[in-house]
């Protein structure tokens, strides 16, 4: 039977309905906010899975493009991979689950959220996160949340919980939190230059925004909630930590000591590694290897967070504050549109600028309103950046997440297509890595658009921190390496300019942080961000004030809404013909903006006299150049627009008395004719007389009236010399 529990996040109601939907999943809810609708489910396996020393659990998002009461594009006409929305959407729901499940579960557990309508108001991403908490406390799974997800906007000054897509159009802050009723757990968030503390006031507000949600779930739990099934928990034997413990003593501080570089580390730590292996070679006969390695590894993450802790001092031998060194440069590759390279440490990152027709845009087929987007960011990093050897197969979700951070940090210093109308697309190549990648793609990008000419807002810069916490003693440490990532409890990265945030994510391992580790580890981020910016700006001060040589030109012009089908043509023959003349790009949008793309000045020049010849309207009095197309007993027609001509009469054609008009002027001929009159029925009156004698269109049309025709000057007594035909 089915069961409703409905509670607020903000001003907006949310119902959580179980029982009708998916019952044999081990918890199964469906979330409504509006006329947006989510189904979630969690289920386990039966059993933990055999040979990992991991958690494995699985979220996945089916985005249903009938939710909107769309069909998908493309031949097959139905959902295939997910699209990088919904990849998005499985990152932010797992990130604060996975800290909440118990130490040494190895089982099995699948979330699956299903979009089953969607308003387009309200969006289904943070509505996921408290669906699938939701799903798993009612559940059978050990779980220990409730938590929460709740957006925060800032429209005209003033927060908005859970705003909807039409306020966060306007809204400078776009905060996605999730968290317990103690602590934040994820933070992901994009914004237009935020200060540190607005940011901080949005994160205590989104927290204590989520309570009323937090304590629906306990209330749903305690109605309706399964037993919680009780499952086999990993754990470490006392007398193998024991053994690895006297084996270790002081040995890993005497390689991290002897080394300086990651290769060194890694080669001391491969041999440490296999000689103390080999000395509790008598241990494996009652213990599993990996029981024995994974000894191992917890004494070395103990040994490296006491040093943190107890001493500042990090595995490289920094202090908790101190930056790696950097090293940037730009205008590296020949034939790109923009290029910057940023190297901090053994972290390097080449990113490239590709400036393109507006027509190029990414197309969007999602849930989402937007239908395309102008500036895309893509990152790769290929095995050799860690110095493995491993197959490649296309973007991973790390990949996609990564890219979709720096796009964020970046978009809010992307000029308005207003300004700049090119599609912009950056790809970050990880060359090497070792720590933060995804902010040393930050940094090479500004260097790249810079590079590039865009003429970027501001300069963006990125850095990672990272926690050791134990008990109420913690460490924030600025720039952290692979290994204090691996090792620590938060990966906390912070992009933005010298006046405030443009992107912010916060991933814990531990569950939760206060707000007061949140506001110390914003102002050492801010701390160290500017000292990296400054870094950044001894190489690139700014944006070149022109665009490369190699980047294609862009011409913007104006015509009248109601002339865009004669640029079109019947069939897009004339746009055809344009760009196939020319080689330019055209793009048209409704209101009459034309962006010509060209690979130069003379491709785009000519371009756009061809598009303007098409829209004009001839003018009387002026005088145009125009090919003969057509010759009749009474006179020549000639086209002195695009699609455009008119009459020459007999009279209009030469000064002197003409007999055959073929005497003066034959088809394929070019001519240069004044427009003396346009009648009501927008036919065109031609004198090439006109431009002969210099005369104006009246003195033109006053010549014309006359018995003689205007042909010849006044005095002049020969006679006509036969009937004129007259239109």
């Amino acid at each position: 039977m089915a069961t409703q529990f409905s509670g607020k996040i903000g001003d907006k109601v949310v119902t959580i309905e179980t029982g009708k939907l998916a019952q044999q999943a081990g918890g199964a809810v469906t979330i409504r906010m509006g006329d947006t609708l989510l189904l979630a489910t969690a289920t386990a396996a039966k059993s933990p899975r055999e040979g990992v020393d991991f958690f494995p659990l699985t979220v996945d998002y089916e985005e249903r493009l009938y939710a909107a009461g769309r069909i998908p594009g493309g031949f097959f006409k139905r959902e295939g991979r997910p699209s990088e929305t919904a990849i998005l959407i499985c990152r932010l729901v797992d990130r604060p689950l996975r800290p909440l499940f118990p130490k040494g579960f190895r089982t099995d557990v699948q979330v699956v959220l299903t979009s089953l309508s969607s308003d387009q108001d309200n969006p289904l991403d943070v509505l996921a996160i408290v669906g699938a908490s939701a799903a798993l406390t009612i559940s059978d799974i050990p779980f220990e949340g409730p938590i929460a997800g709740v957006r925060v906007g800032l429209v005209d000054g003033d927060f908005v919980i859970n705003p909807t897509y039409a306020e966060i159009d306007k809204s400078t802050l776009d905060l996605r939190m999730a968290g317990t009723a103690d602590a934040i757990l994820m933070v992901e968030a994009g914004a237009q230059q935020v200060p540190e503390d607005v940011m901080l006031e949005a994160l205590r507000l989104g927290h204590q925004s989520m309570q009323e949600i937090i304590e629906l779930q306990r209330q749903m739990q305690a109605a309706v909630g399964k037993p919680k099934r009780s499952f086999p928990l990993y754990a470490l034997s006392h007398e193998v930590r024991s053994a690895v413990q006297s084996k270790v003593g002081d040995r890993f501080r005497q390689v991290l000591r002897e080394s300086s570089t990651k290769e060194a580390r890694s080669l001391g730590l491969e041999s440490l590694e296999a000689a103390v292996m080999e000395e509790l070679e008598p241990l494996a006969e009652t213990y599993e290897g990996t029981e024995i390695k994974q000894a191992y590894d917890e004494e070395f993450k103990h040994a490296i967070r006491h040093d943190i802790l107890e001493y500042g001092k990090r595995p490289d031998g920094r202090d908790p504050k101190t930056i790696r060194p950097i090293y940037s440069e730009v205008n590296l590759l020949p034939r790109a549109h923009g290029s910057g390279l940023f190297q901090r440490g053994e972290t390097q990152v080449l990113s490239i600028v590709t400036l393109g027709a507006p027509g190029e845009e990414q197309m969007l087929d999602n849930l989402g309103p937007d239908e395309s987007k102008r500036y895309m960011h893509h990152y790769n990093m290929p095995p050799f950046a860690t110095g493995e050897a491993t197959p490649m197969r296309g973007p991973r979700r790390r990949e996609i997440g990564h890219g979709a951070l720096a796009e964020t940090a970046l978009r809010a210093v992307v000029p308005a297509g207003t300004v700049f109308p090119y599609t912009v697309r950056v790809v970050s190549e990880v060359l090497s890595s070792n720590g933060s990648t995804s902010m040393a793609s930050v940094c090479g990008s500004t260097l790249a658009l810079m590079d590039a000419g865009v003429p970027i807002l501001a300069p963006v810069a990125g850095v990672a921190m990272g926690l050791v916490k134990e008990d109420e003693k913690y460490q924030i440490l600025t720039d952290i390496q692979g290994m204090e990532d691996n090792l620590g409890d938060m990966d906390f990265k912070v992009a933005g300019t010298s006046k405030g945030i443009t992107a912010l994510q916060m991933d814990m391992k531990i569950r939760g942080i206060s707000m007061e580790i949140l506001r110390q580890a914003l102002s050492q981020a801010l701390e160290g961000r500017l000292f990296i910016l400054g870094k950044m700006l001894e190489v690139m001060p700014k944006s070149r004030s022109e665009l490369s040589p190699m980047a294609p030109l862009i011409t913007v012009i104006k015509i009248e809404p109601e002339k865009i089908g004669a640029v079109i043509g019947p069939g897009g023959k004339m746009i055809r013909k344009i760009t196939e003349e020319t080689g330019a790009k055209i793009d048209i949008e409704d209101d009459g903006s034309v962006f010509i793309t060209a690979p130069d000045g003379i491709s785009g020049n000519k371009a756009k006299q061809m598009i303007e010849g098409l829209t004009a309207d001839a003018e009387v009095g002026k005088i145009y150049t125009g090919k003969v197309v057509r010759i009749t007993d009474f006179g020549a027609f000639v086209e002195i627009l695009p699609g455009k001509d008119g009459l020459v009469h007999i009279s209009q054609l030469a000064s002197e008395r003409v007999n055959s008009v073929e005497d003066v002027v034959r088809v394929g001929d070019e001519i240069m004719v004044m427009v003396i009159a346009i009648d009501e029925d927008r036919k065109i009156r031609l004198s090439r007389v006109a431009v002969l004698e210099g005369w104006t269109a009246e003195k033109a049309r006053e010549m014309d009236k006359r018995p003689s025709g205007g042909r010849r000057p006044q005095g002049d007594n020969r006679s006509d010399g036969g009937r004129r035909d007259r239109r």
